[in-house]
């Protein structure tokens, strides 16, 4: 068995760019994406990649400079992705579905003044604004007609119309096409993988305020490699790769869009999750790869619909972003005749740092073990530094060439993050067992895991408070069937305002994204408190936790 010097040895840091210039050399006639059945070769994807690149760097985008994608899953993402790196431009990634506040914070914080977007009203308008607050000097405007079927596009012209931007005609806004000269080639820029900042990609670490975790190109390419070693089942040239997971999440960034790159694979995108549109998704292109979150397995398991689809060209599924229950598990195994195994990871790790085998040896409950190249110690909750024995719970620290090389303009944080030994703190806490399985039982930091992504209690909570009534407000994670955790929402008001679970949800709409708006809102009249007066999570969670257990017991 290699060991994880051994593979660092022999793991040689590329430009991530690279790996699909590769791809393009080979496999320049296969399909590389499919959208709503308008399908893109690798040598197609190629050539707009290097026009694409050219027009940015004209307009100034080279080392040093940080470009926004707020975009779905578009081939435009795949596009910008691969440009911006391959002239040394640093991608910072967006989720579309952020409220203006948020899009906001991160423009600032992250130094993008170019954000690409698409035409539809419900993303751009969110960038315009936030343009006009001065934070962006240009938005690339892409059009979503480009992305259809000519059958498609005529349809979407004449009846969602409603849909699309009125984007104004000045010097702020640059359309797709103007980025575009037949033929162009971005003048090369040296890039070292080591040390270039490849993606700015906005994470709570740990805990707090959305911070942004610098990943290198090294960074990424290891745990490209790394990926290519736990799927060496898969045939380059020959997979199809169902991409649901948005690629502005890291998740779906390394385990579907550049692990398809450098397997050849055909990328099946999926602008959103609908049942329906997976399942037919599923069926047409007789998909083969299969990465998600616990919530969309769930959700084809217990679905009606599911029964009229065939599902049996599915392999091989990972997945990740919350915990994957046995159930879950072993019921999509037993529709589909594939294999399901649950990985980990991290933002700060690129972010896969283990993965149950693909194979018989596989274990359910378990986030399996360490991708090659990665090292991990378990360290006594209470002191951080003392090392607890193989099988005792402590908090798991990670060590590889995917860990990143710091938080964004936070050396403060990043210090408090990673070890003078270059080992990251995950905030979690687990053992390992003597066969190198992974379990991981509690968290330490008050994040929750929605349906795979991080939502924050702070920033739910500064929602809450900008309410004229709110007095008080916690918010806590609880257990959800369906999402994995939940944000719950305790709220008290100041005396003499009134306040129902409707209004504060309606008032919310608008602070907040709908994956962490609080379904579950609690009003009461005082709120727990330590001795020293701060607001305190603990009693409320164990309350929840009561009140759950004996559910469960009545129900039994």
């Amino acid at each position: 068995m290699t060991t994880a010097e051994e593979w660092n040895e022999d793991f040689k840091p590329r430009p991530v760019h690279e790996y699909l210039q590769t791809t393009v050399d080979q496999f320049g006639a296969r399909p590389a994406a499919d959208f709503m059945g308008k399908v893109w070769t690798y040598d197609e994807i190629g050539e707009l990649v290097d026009r694409t690149a050219a027009g940015l760097q004209a307009m100034g985008v080279g080392p040093g400079v940080h470009v926004g994608l707020c975009l779905p899953n578009t081939p435009y993402y795949t596009i910008f992705y691969f440009a911006i790196l391959k002239i040394g431009g640093t991608v910072a990634n967006f989720n579309p579905l952020y409220v203006e506040r948020e899009i906001s914070f991160q423009a600032r914080d992250a130094d993008v003044r170019i954000m690409v977007t698409m035409d539809l009203k419900v993303i751009y308008d969110k960038v315009e604004a936030v343009r006009k607050e001065k934070l962006l000097d240009k938005i690339i405007v892409c059009p979503m007609t480009f992305c259809l079927p000519t059958v498609k596009k005529v349809l979407f012209s004449l009846f969602k119309r409603k849909e699309i931007a009125s984007i104004p005609q000045d010097d702020a806004h640059v359309w797709f096409d103007d980025l575009q000269t037949k033929g162009a080639q971005p003048k090369p820029v040296e890039i070292d993988p080591n040390e270039a900042i490849a993606v700015l990609q906005y994470t709570g670490g740990t805990t707090g305020v959305p911070k942004g975790a610098m990943l290198t190109h090294r960074n990424l390419s290891a745990n490209i490699e790394q990926m290519r070693c736990v799927f060496e089942a898969a045939r380059a040239g020959e997979e199809k790769m169902l991409c649901v997971l948005p690629f502005f999440h890291v998740f779906a960034m390394t385990v579907a869009q550049n692990l398809s790159i450098i397997l050849g694979a055909e990328m099946v995108l999926q602008p959103r999750f609908e049942l329906k549109a997976l399942l037919e998704a599923i069926k047409r292109k007789k998909v083969t790869l299969f990465p998600g979150v616990p919530t969309i397995y769930t959700a084809i398991n217990n679905s009606p619909m599911t029964a009229n689809y065939d599902l049996s060209s599915i392999n091989l599924c990972l997945s990740g972003g919350a915990p994957l229950p046995v159930e879950v598990k072993e019921s999509f195994e037993k529709l589909t005749g594939c294999i399901l195994v649950e990985g980990y990871g991290l933002t700060e790790s690129s972010p896969v740092a283990a993965v149950n085998p693909l194979d018989e040896n596989r274990r359910a409950g378990s986030i399996g073990r360490l991708v090659p190249g990665t090292t991990a110690k378990f360290v006594s909750i209470e002191d951080r530094a003392t090392e607890v024995a193989l099988g005792e719970k402590g908090e798991l620290l990670l060590h590889g060439p995917q860990v990143m090389k710091g938080y964004w303009k936070r050396d403060d944080a990043t210090a408090e993050c990673i070890t003078p030994e270059g080992y990251l703190h995950t905030g979690d806490v687990g053992y390992q067992d003597e066969d190198g399985f992974i379990y991981l039982v509690d968290r330490i930091k008050d994040l929750i895991l929605c349906s795979g992504y991080n939502v924050y209690p702070r920033v739910i909570e500064e929602a809450i408070y900008q309410h004229e009534a709110v007095d008080e407000t916690i918010v806590i994670a609880v257990p959800d069937d369906y999402r994995g955790q939940s944000p719950k929402a305790f709220i008290k008001l100041k005396e003499g305002h009134s306040m129902t679970h409707d209004d504060m949800q309606t008032f919310l709409k608008d602070h907040l994204s709908p994956i962490e708006l609080p379904r579950d809102i609690e009003f009461r009249d005082e709120l727990p408190k330590t001795m020293v007066g701060k607001l305190s999570k603990k009693e409320l969670v164990e309350e929840e936790a009561q009140k759950r257990a004996a559910a469960e017991a009545q129900s039994a």
